[in-house]
């Protein structure tokens, strides 16, 4: 069994990388495969390598269980620290989050730290993504209209390291790309561009999940992670970056008075980098939305254990999970532009009773069709990029299992077929048992309250559900879950179900078979450029020269053509171009050895059809399969 290693601070790896020789650097990814396996885990806490016998690596992590200085990483050959066992046993590990974990907030000038350092990857949650900033470190951004040089000169090194790593590819994205981009991060990280820095950082965690071919690395995922970075470092480097690009090092908290807020739901908070938690979400009156979130390291275990920690809110005696079915009354309230609610010294709050989804403001979340609410997520651009805050509801008829889908259609005329997908998919939590256990009862009515998932077609994430009102087949919750199931944390069980003797609805005449559900996104031909992006990512930029030499381009992009989508097939044409151009000069040397124009064609690529996939996506939510009918009663 292998020894879990300590996290280490990006720059720290990027630093003993920088060190190596030419010669080493080309034995680093061959020195690096076999370190994690032949970790040893001694009394004191520290990590050993064995290499030969002269040579021991010791890690020794600081009192947060980090490497985050150059002296906690010894050798004992004779080129330390400039060795290559050094660099391999750092390159082993894990990188480490760029922030040490805040116990206590401080409230200074209206700028209030997080209650905890949270992750800068999410695997499936709001807090954990919107986190990257408050995260990335402790240099305060400049005046976004007046970028100061040095964040120009981070960002223009930043771009240039991305590019090179574009150029690589997973296949020769190694250590030392790895280490060049770590360390590009690291100076957009002094430089106050914590959002540029995150970027880097799930790129580098990408090509190490892909070339380790971990089975949670997904190739889609690692192309957007490519396509963020280089436009966050372009539009920087450019200098005409607003303050949503450059993110913040602190959380922006504002006085926000006197409030009363509901709560609507929990769910669990659980990210790649061993964070875990808990997110409250909650609603004021007049529609407003705020949340209270928990997240501190401890993984899976706190996931699940801090839906009943207190809420550290102005000494109120609640928990997570009475907080979620009760309300606050909130005196000197302090609050982020996300709507987060701040802990500090002059908050005070006292309990108040519950309102159930039917009546209350949680009732309007219902009584808005499910196409309107994602229309105006996407008619605003801000919203559209922070879509994992915000929770639309819908009142459901389930269809039945497809795949890893669960099938439902709006209960309203004309509403289209919706997929639900686990809002996390971890085989600890119980958002996919209970999805599953949903599927097994076709016609059931059901309210839902989830997330929205723009990178696919008609798809909702659930983190919570209850009955229909006035529906006899729908849920039969217990009167203290106050009229809703928290996905996250409870499991359903067979008597939160109509029971086998009542009447289920018959299928409705000309519906559509589970089997047959349209996904214009799927049947559309852009999977041609999305495939051409993913080949450069996969292989480089070499993988896309030899493509496209293997392939006509009116084979490969005329079907394109003859669906409209002549920008798509133009821009994918021009990027197989500038993949194949390699220029020499009359000794056969390269030319132009910049990896920035082809950098720039596959952003282009890479922007429009994220722009195609996304109308489509919002067209998934209107359009209403050929010969069904309403699912409304």
């Amino acid at each position: 069994m292998s020894t879990e290693l300590p996290p280490v601070a990006p720059e720290v790896l990027a630093e003993a990388v920088e060190n190596l020789t030419a010669r080493l650097r080309k034995k680093l990814d061959d020195a690096t495969a076999g370190c994690a396996a032949a970790a040893v885990r001694e009394a004191d806490g520290s990590v050993t390598f064995r290499f030969g016998e002269d040579a021991l690596v010791t890690l020794r992590p600081g009192p947060a269980g980090t490497v985050t200085e150059a002296g906690q990483a010894t050798c004992t050959c004779l080129l330390a620290p400039r060795c290559l066992h050094r660099a391999a046993a750092l390159g082993a590990a894990p990188l480490a989050d760029t922030a040490p974990p805040e116990p206590e907030p401080a409230v200074t000038a209206g700028t209030e730290r997080t209650t905890s350092a949270e992750p800068a990857e999410s695997a499936g949650s709001a807090e954990a993504a919107s986190a990257e900033a408050a995260s990335a470190g402790a240099a305060e951004p400049a005046d976004p209209a007046e970028p100061a040089p040095a964040q120009l000169g981070a960002a223009a090194a930043l771009w240039h390291a991305a590019a090179e790593a574009l150029a690589a590819g997973v296949t020769a994205g190694g250590a030392v790309v790895q280490a060049e981009l770590l360390r590009a991060a690291h100076t957009a990280r002094l430089a106050g561009l914590p959002r540029a820095e995150a970027a880097a950082l799930r790129v580098v965690r990408g090509l190490r999940a892909a070339r380790e071919r971990r089975t949670a690395h997904r190739l889609g995922d690692l192309t957007g992670s490519f396509r963020e970075l280089l436009h966050t470092a372009g539009v920087l480097a450019s200098g005409a970056a607003g303050p949503a690009l450059t993110g913040t090092s602190r959380r922006a908290y504002t006085a926000g008075g006197s409030l009363q807020v509901h709560g609507l739901c929990r769910e669990p908070v659980l990210s790649a980098t061993g964070y875990g938690g808990v997110v409250t979400h909650l609603l004021a009156p007049d529609g407003s939305r705020y949340s209270i979130s928990d997240v501190r390291p401890g993984g899976l275990a706190r996931a699940r254990g801090a839906g009943r920690a207190s809420v550290a809110l102005g000494g109120a005696t609640l928990d997570h999970a009475g907080l979620a079915r009760g309300g606050l009354r909130i005196v000197g309230a302090t609050v982020s532009a996300e709507g987060r609610l701040g802990a500090g010294r002059g908050v005070k709050a006292t309990p108040l009773p519950g309102a159930p989804w039917t009546d209350g403001p949680a009732a309007p979340l219902f009584a808005r069709p499910a196409a309107e609410a994602v229309a105006a997520l996407l008619a605003d651009p801000a919203d559209a990029a922070d879509t994992e805050t915000t929770l639309i509801g819908c009142d459901v008829v389930v269809v039945g299992p497809a795949g890893d889908h669960l099938l439902v259609r709006e209960a309203r005329p004309h509403a289209p077929m919706l997929r639900l997908l686990p809002a996390h998919p971890h085989p600890e939590l119980p958002h996919t048992e209970n999805l599953r256990r949903i599927a097994s009862y076709p016609g059931l009515r059901l309210r839902v309250l989830g997330r929205p998932d723009l990178d696919r077609a008609a798809t909702l994430r659930p983190v919570a559900v209850g009955p229909v009102p006035g529906e006899p087949y729908t849920l039969r919750l217990p009167e203290e879950w106050l009229g809703r199931a928290d996905l996250g944390y409870e499991r359903l069980q067979g008597e939160h179900f109509p029971p086998p003797d009542t009447a289920v609805p018959a299928p409705e005449p000309g519906a559509v078979p589970a089997s047959e559900a349209p996904d214009p996104l799927a049947d559309s031909p852009l999977w041609r450029v999305r495939r051409l992006l993913e080949t450069g990512v996969a292989g480089g930029r070499r993988a896309v020269a030899e493509a496209a030499r293997g392939t006509a381009p009116l084979a490969a992009y005329g079907p394109l053509r003859r669906a409209g989508l002549t920008g798509a097939a133009d821009l994918a044409t021009a990027l197989a171009a500038e993949a194949d151009r390699r220029p020499r000069d009359a000794f056969g040397r390269l030319a132009d050895p910049s990896p920035d124009g082809y950098a720039w064609a596959w952003l282009a690529v890479a922007t429009h059809l994220a722009g195609a996939e996304r109308s489509l996506v919002a067209a998934s939510w209107t359009a209403t399969p050929s010969g069904a009918t309403s699912a409304a009663p």
